[in-house]
């Protein structure tokens, strides 16, 4: 593992921990002063939701031009990775394929569990009543499916940026993407070149913003335990189990894939890609999992040149476990806030949710937290200011992101090889009648 990668890493450790603690540290604030009962304590709560409020502002404004940055590039990488040969062309389509089944899974799923084990009503409740009164409360609109499906071409890409009409604008942004990637060289590089800056100077200043992530996250935890009391704590719990079953149930998806796809004896494969989980766990890192992938992969008795293509495109360019738990959270939070889901609002969460994956890929946890679910909570008419506190607890749901997608990178890569050896049997086949 390179130095630059570690300094990365211990980085990122070091400010997820102080999240948080700022987070705990924030709710016992809230709940005792409460309980105590300061005079002072409304202007305190006045003064910690401003804080909070302008710190989550100053993330919210980069969103937008980031995903539109991030997806275009992302896309632009895809397709010239998919020009490699016909291994990577085979990859990227299964890794395409394995993004919309994990993430109509989890629009399936987490319905499902919350039906089972909802959030105790009065948790719920407190829970909402903290938060900022100008976060919108109610109702997801209720469009059919015939009003769906036409709001989803813009007639105008400007005015749905302007109106955060996120669905139509991610669609303009992957066709326009997938467009320029058909252009010759000397014409796309530059404006793929544009973006990438874009995107580069968009992550220096959300890098900024995160710097004051303790005190943001701190502010916005006190206001909620002051309001809510301890029924915040019981409800980020819930919230972690829920979330982490999207990716369980990703996860969980690599084993079946592996035998029967890759055709390879199911302990054979858990012994197989255990030393990469393991790295998984210790880096919350699929790029430093990466040559203990290509063991597994070897113990497997891959192709070297098949895993070898398509690990790293897997590493680079696809997380197959975030779109699921991604479409998770934005469905919790609406479970949340007592927004009843209808059918179009699934239907555009999930769209969402399997495309913007594409572009946020090699992001630090919290970026990628924030501009992955964002979009999808405003395609579905879902408040995104819980994901500040939600940002906080992210640590152990995102060990199970990166433990699924090292899983399910390593089976798909051994279908992906499976699927090379047939080919090249049936070509084999067919040269030989022909010579016959």
């Amino acid at each position: 593992m390179s130095r630059s990668l570690n300094r990365s890493m211990n980085r990122h450790m070091k400010r997820t921990w102080l999240i948080l603690l700022a987070l705990f540290f924030g709710l016992a604030a809230g709940i005792i002063s409460a309980r105590i009962g300061p005079a002072g304590l409304s202007g305190a709560i006045a003064v910690a939701d401003n804080i909070g409020g302008l710190w989550l502002d100053g993330l919210r404004m980069t969103i937008l031009p980031l995903v539109v940055a991030l997806l275009i590039t992302g896309i632009a990488n895809a397709v010239d990775s998919a020009r490699g040969d016909r291994v990577a062309l085979r990859a990227v389509l299964t890794f395409l394929a394995l993004l919309w089944v994990s993430t109509i899974l989890a629009a399936f799923l987490i319905p499902a569990l919350l039906q089972l084990w909802p959030l105790p009503k009065a948790a719920a409740e407190a829970l909402s009543a903290s938060l900022s009164t100008a976060v919108p409360i109610g109702d997801a609109p209720a469009v059919g499916i015939a009003g769906f499906l036409r709001s989803i071409v813009p007639t105008n890409p400007l005015a749905a940026a302007a109106n955060d009409q996120l669905l139509p604008l991610i669609l303009f942004t992957a066709l326009f993407a997938v467009a320029l990637s058909q252009l010759p060289a000397a014409q796309r590089q530059p404006v793929t070149g544009f973006f990438g800056a874009v995107a580069s100077a968009l992550l220096v200043i959300i890098g900024w913003v995160l710097v004051l992530a303790p005190i943001g996250v701190g502010a916005l935890a006190f206001v909620v335990g002051a309001r809510a009391g301890t029924a915040a704590v019981g409800a980020l719990a819930h919230y972690i189990v829920i979330v982490s079953s999207a990716g369980l149930a990703a996860w969980a998806l690599a084993y079946p894939l592996a035998v029967w796809g890759g055709r390879v004896r199911l302990f054979a494969f858990v012994e197989a890609v255990a030393p990469a989980q393991a790295v998984a766990l210790s880096t919350q890192s699929s790029l430093a999992s990466l040559p203990a992938m290509l063991e597994g992969c070897e113990a497997l008795q891959v192709d070297e040149s098949v895993a070898r293509v398509s690990l790293p495109i897997a590493v680079a360019i696809f997380r197959v476990t975030s779109p699921a738990m991604n479409l998770a959270v934005a469905i919790y939070v609406a479970h949340w806030m007592g927004i009843e889901l209808t059918v179009a609002a699934m239907m555009a969460g999930v769209a969402v949710a399997a495309i913007t994956t594409i572009g946020s890929v090699s992001l630090p946890g919290q970026i990628s937290f924030l501009t992955s679910i964002a979009p999808i909570c405003m395609a579905m008419g879902v408040p995104i200011e819980p994901l500040a506190l939600l940002i906080a607890v992210e640590m152990i749901p995102d060990l199970v992101r990166t433990v699924g997608n090292v899983t399910m990178d390593v089976a798909a890569t051994t279908t992906i090889a499976h699927g090379e050896k047939a080919a090249a049997t049936n070509a084999h086949g067919e040269k030989a009648k022909g010579d016959g």
